[in-house]
């Protein structure tokens, strides 16, 4: 009776072996399954590791010195040495401050006083004020520290026991540092973007599936009707999404909106002009609804890793930064988190509007192409 049993499991085991090596076969025949099961584990991985770092690696900051003095030097020379602060402008008058901050050239304003030298040579206090781009509250809370810690080596090894140079930190846009300001803004964008692409990538890949694509190519509708009648709906449904998560955001977490409603909403459009561009592209070239799923899939993740929602896009390499140029979630959230932390003007945010209008009139005409030519 025991060899009974080990022969019938060990039939078992080798039917089971059978089914398993089929299986495997099955889903490394295909040349696509096997570049689906590992080029995105590959990618990920590497932009992981690469583009989220919430180390502080890239610390542009401006200086508004009027004094001129060797101590303001050195200390500024200190900064310099740790290879992480750059000096990006030296500053003549503090109406300048606002501008180099708004527009994201510098992470953080340092401030020296007149008498910054003479407080010094005299053994008073020396207030040094550091104005910090608080938008990104991780980096800024990081740029506010080290600077202080770099002024307390200073007074430590310089001055000795004199009161030295105190640092006065002063956040804007988010005062208290708080890292929901910093993060939630962003997925008015970010959380609409991924329902709205995987909409638009199943749009063309159901009716192939479904047998009807070939029937609506007859149809007296031109590709550009066809473009128009499935980018709508996907738009209109990112733009109800993100005014929910605009709703949660404002009354829910109280976090305030200091820009303009329409403003922030014409971003919106923008965004969801370029997302459903892809979308509809990624749709034309799939073949089933599983591949349309598995590309949009593909996308998101680095869509969302290179956006620069979590970490800042000056922390990456500079390979990544250039990539991101072509990632229009990065430009989304720019425009959201500008308009709605900062109150930004059409003027500011200008520049973030032309790379989605861009990659609008790039990827809505290829997604007609491949309609007509790929699909009929």
């Amino acid at each position: 009776m025991f060899r009974t049993f080990i022969s019938a499991l060990a039939d078992a085991c080798w039917r089971t072996a059978a089914l398993m090596r089929k299986e495997l076969l099955a889903l490394l025949k295909d040349p696509a399954n096997r570049i689906i099961l590992l080029v995105p584990a590959l990618l990920q991985a590497l932009l992981f590791g690469y583009a989220l770092s919430f180390e502080l690696k890239h610390a542009p900051y401006a200086v508004l010195e009027p004094s001129r003095s060797a101590a303001s030097a050195a200390l500024l020379a200190r900064l310099d040495s740790t290879g992480v602060f750059k000096r990006v402008a030296t500053l003549s008058s503090a109406s300048q401050i606002a501008p180099a901050i708004d527009s994201g050239r510098a992470l953080a304003v340092i401030t020296f006083p007149p008498d910054f030298a003479q407080r010094l040579a005299q053994g008073q206090a020396a207030p040094v004020q550091v104005v910090l781009d608080a938008r990104n509250s991780s980096t800024a809370a990081a740029a506010g520290s080290q600077i202080a810690a770099i002024a307390a080596r200073y007074n430590e090894q310089e001055l000795g026991l004199a009161p030295g140079i105190r640092v006065q930190r002063r956040a804007w846009f988010n005062p208290n540092l708080d890292s929901g300001w910093h993060l939630l803004p962003g997925l008015i964008a970010s959380l609409s973007m991924i329902q709205t692409m995987l909409l638009a990538a199943l749009s063309v890949a159901r009716e192939r599936e479904q047998g009807t694509f070939d029937q609506l190519l007859v149809t007296p509708l031109t590709p550009l009707q066809i473009l128009i009648g499935k980018a709508l709906p996907a738009m209109l449904v990112g733009l109800l999404q993100s005014s929910l998560v605009l709703l949660i955001i404002r009354f829910w977490f109280q976090v305030p909106m200091a820009g303009s409603l329409w403003l922030l909403y014409l971003g919106l459009l923008a965004f969801n002009a370029a997302t459903v561009g892809v979308g509809l592209s990624v749709s034309a070239l799939s073949l089933t609804m599983q591949q349309a799923m598995l590309y949009n899939f593909m996308l998101v993740m680095p869509m969302t890793l290179l956006s620069g929602l979590m970490t800042p896009v000056r922390n990456m390499p500079q390979a990544l930064q250039t990539v991101t140029h072509a990632n229009p979630l990065r430009f989304g959230v720019s425009i959201v988190r500008r308009v709605y932390l900062e109150g930004a003007t059409l003027a500011d945010v200008a520049p973030d509007f032309l790379p989605l209008l861009a990659m609008t009139a790039l990827s809505l005409p290829l997604a007609a192409w491949l309609f007509r030519n790929r699909l009929g």
